[in-house]
């Protein structure tokens, strides 16, 4: 596991999840070995038949010393054509969004778990947070017994 979307499952609800490689260049794969990767405020757009993640940074390799990779360009995502199809066609319908969850590696090659999600509300998320309130404390009462 190199970054994780921790934000993504509070504000967001999630109704499928897809796995997709990265096209990646050699110095954003050597960042990413070393854990230098931010999922906060990344999304993914579907253009031109093809997926983008966009905003996700990915920090510059510090022993490159020249033509060393931009931390915020967009990366193309390999998904299969079906799956693109059916992503677009969930997308186009009202409050659905694109959200990388987790960036990892797999059999030596970089995947991105995005997630197919609908926004939450403010009173979904105040009730997420009493249901969490409510279980740490019944946890709490089970250890001092």
């Amino acid at each position: 596991m190199v970054a994780q979307n921790k934000k993504a499952r509070f504000d967001y609800f999630i109704e499928d999840e897809y796995e997709a490689g990265l096209v990646l260049l050699g110095t954003e794969v050597k960042s990413l070995r070393m854990g230098r990767a931010n999922l906060k405020d990344a999304y993914a757009r579907i253009k031109n038949g093809e997926v983008y993640v966009y905003q996700m940074h990915i920090g510059p390799y510090p022993f490159a010393h020249y033509d060393n990779h931009d931390p915020l360009r967009p990366r193309k995502l390999l998904l299969k054509k079906q799956e693109i199809k059916r992503l677009y066609g969930k997308l186009n319908e009202k409050g659905f969004s694109l959200i990388p969850l987790r960036l990892y590696f797999k059999g030596g090659k970089a995947k991105l778990a995005l997630g197919l999600a609908k926004g939450k509300k403010k009173y979904d998320k105040r009730e997420a947070i009493r249901r969490r309130d409510e279980q740490r404390d019944l946890e709490r009462s089970k250890k001092g017994y």
